[in-house]
């Protein structure tokens, strides 16, 4: 693809095309769609998560992991799916890895998702092993413990981290999610921990109820585009503040979403949504987009983008959000 602009960028140190990748999703799990998506542009494939249940049900100690994260209650075992749910085991997820690594020239990121520390996180060295360029580690957790402080709950989040970097040579990001009470300080103690990357953010899926069966309902909802201004809010706060790079993850669309997240501090930006209802040839209308608008006001290249609208600038980042908030509160008219 000949494009007018340099859209090249660095992400977790590996140098990139452009910033455009697909998220994480089903779509690795087919080495034809892996292949279109090369097809399509994508800078790197990352890889969907291998999640800490399945490998620790495969586990003698598995039920340990399980237990610590339901006090002890036999009955939260049912809470997990059955292995037969997930499309890709612990091992086939490795030959994946391989199969993938052998497919396609771009660099292929694979994706651990959990919650404690345990032995599952051993498998951050297979991924290597496999052929993994760098991981990303998801970890996805709600609180639901009262004894539980603020505190302890970022604690748990270092103590994943730097079991992974124990283990690994590679590269390894760490994706977030937005609710921990103070982000810059958690991010902060990521990169001292020897984090390369942070990826903002990972989606909580909310589950419903129903009334009439009392049962919950559980419905998967893909991103929209207004998740994106909660991704634009803290890469701006947080780019100027890390030596770490960013990628944005959610709510990305269209070109001008992607110049948006870029110009906020992003290093990577991630599409999933838009390449599951669109399928990978959506990748290269995103990658001529962000070209076509970059040229068409002057700019040179990615990297002079890249952070040009974050709060590096702003002497008082906290006063600046804070009157944001009344200003937009203000405003109402109640008119049209």
């Amino acid at each position: 693809m000949n494009l007018p602009v340099n859209l090249a960028t660095t992400w977790l140190g590996i140098p990139l095309a452009h910033p455009l990748m697909p998220g994480a999703s089903p779509l690795v799990d087919d080495l034809g769609m892996v292949r279109r998506l090369e097809d399509a542009g994508a800078a790197a494939i990352v890889m969907h998560s291998l999640f800490e249940e399945q490998i620790t049900q495969g586990q003698l100690a598995s039920h340990l992991a399980i237990e610590e994260m339901s006090e002890s209650s036999a009955e939260a075992t049912s809470y997990f799916p059955h292995a037969s749910v997930f499309a890709l085991g612990p091992e086939t997820y490795l030959e994946q890895i391989a199969r993938i690594r052998a497919a396609v020239a771009v660099p292929v990121i694979a994706s651990l998702n959990g919650t404690t520390t345990g032995g599952w996180i051993e498998y951050a060295k297979l991924m290597e092993q496999a052929g993994a360029h760098a991981l990303e580690l998801n970890l996805y957790s709600i609180p639901t413990d009262p004894e539980c402080g603020a505190a302890a709950v970022e604690d748990r989040v270092i103590d994943v981290v730097r079991a992974v970097r124990a283990e690994l040579r590679i590269p390894f990001a760490v994706k977030l999610s937005p609710y921990y009470s103070s982000l810059p300080h958690l991010v902060r103690r990521i990169e001292v921990a020897g984090a390369d990357g942070v990826v903002l953010f990972n989606r909580f899926y909310q589950p419903d109820i129903d009334p009439e069966r009392l049962e919950v309902s559980r419905t998967l909802a893909l991103s929209d585009p207004s998740e994106l201004l909660l991704r634009v809010r803290w890469l701006a706060i947080l780019s100027w503040q890390t030596r770490m790079p960013l990628a944005a993850s959610g709510g990305v669309h269209s070109p001008l979403d992607a110049v948006k997240a870029l110009m906020v501090g992003a290093s990577a930006v991630q599409l999933t949504a838009s390449l599951l209802r669109r399928g990978p040839e959506a990748m290269t209308g995103m990658i001529r987009g962000l070209s076509d608008w970059l040229a068409e006001h002057e700019y040179e290249s990615v990297a002079q983008l890249r952070g040009s609208m974050n709060h590096a600038r702003c002497p008082d980042p906290a006063a600046y959000e804070r009157g944001n908030y009344v200003r937009l509160l203000q405003s109402w008219t109640g008119r049209g």
